[in-house]
């Protein structure tokens, strides 16, 4: 496991965690990880009641929140937040609504500011072949994305997540390539939307976190690809693997391993594309590492929350 690294990297997307509270009237607090998030982020939400609530409901300007009971408290409730590394710099409203058991309603608004995730641009001159697909290529690449999409509007109702998450790698050597916009031969071209971790061929690469495979097969773009699904529309994403340790429909543990490192799709080198979805948005994996664990006694006293 890396320690020196991996720590220099979650201090430079992760630098302090401390949330913002918002009352919701009688009794209830919203708390927000952070209200200026930058784009390719995600926020933690905590909504705490001296009673139990139902049928929390809430969105992140047009992007759905799924709320989950907290681990030791019957009247805390979560949720987590994607930014999508597109977002637009601009207050977006926040809002959760949830049912007393007396059936009435409680609205909590907030307003988060999405910053600039300041990604790097990158311009190349490339050889028309690397860019310009052969028609069989363009119809096979077309039927792989549908087929992805689906998945990413797929919604599974429960969490499949269990504690914190690890590391996908041993040792995470990380290309820092995460947003990066590429412009080549004049044209922009889609966003990097994982982060890219070298390795040599064959070395294994572990599932983040409990979920089920959502997808394992080769795809012309990013070669042996898994899809794991964790539950309430969140996904992590491994590709260019040598090959596949595991089955769709089949449930992984945290630290199972999926395949190993390879340079299967379009690239020239071996890595892994790691990358994560929630709600279709897509942010830096590189966040899930970071992400606090708080007891319900620890955060009524001292929230300990995530901020940018």
């Amino acid at each position: 496991m890396c320690i020196g690294l991996c720590l220099s990297l979650l201090l430079a997307i992760l630098p302090a965690w401390s949330g913002t509270e918002f009352s919701c009237g009688e009794g209830i607090s919203l708390y927000v990880s952070s209200e200026t998030p930058r784009q390719g982020s995600i926020i933690l939400l905590e909504l705490r009641s001296g009673e139990t609530l139902n049928d929390l409901r809430g969105a992140l300007g047009n992007r759905k929140l799924y709320f989950w009971p907290g681990a030791d408290s019957e009247n805390l409730y979560q949720a987590l937040a994607g930014v999508d590394l597109s977002h637009p710099t601009q207050p977006t409203r926040l809002q959760v609504t949830a049912r007393r058991a007396s059936g009435r309603e409680v609205r909590c608004t907030a307003n988060i500011t999405v910053a600039d995730g300041n990604f790097a641009v990158e311009r190349l001159k490339v050889n028309r072949r690397f860019v310009e697909l052969s028609p069989k290529n363009q119809q096979r690449a077309r039927r792989e994305s549908k087929v992805i999409q689906k998945i990413w509007a797929t919604v599974t109702p429960e969490r499949l997540w269990e504690g914190p998450f690890r590391q996908p790698l041993d040792k995470m050597k990380s290309m820092g390539n995460f947003g990066k916009r590429r412009i080549l031969n004049g044209k922009p071209r889609s966003p990097h939307t994982g982060i890219d971790l070298s390795d040599d061929i064959g070395v294994p690469i572990y599932a983040t976190q409990r979920g089920r495979v959502a997808l394992a097969r080769n795809l012309f773009y990013s070669g042996n690809t898994v899809i794991l699904d964790h539950g309430l529309g969140f996904y992590t994403y491994y590709a260019h693997m040598h090959s596949m340790k595991v089955k769709e429909g089949s449930m992984v543990k945290p630290g199972e391993v999926l395949g190993v490192v390879g340079k299967t799709g379009r690239v020239t080198g071996a890595h892994l594309h790691w990358a994560a979805r929630l709600g279709r948005a897509r942010f830096n994996p590189m966040h899930l590492l970071a992400l606090p664990q708080p007891s319900a006694a620890e955060s009524a006293s001292s929230p300990d929350l995530p901020k940018e």
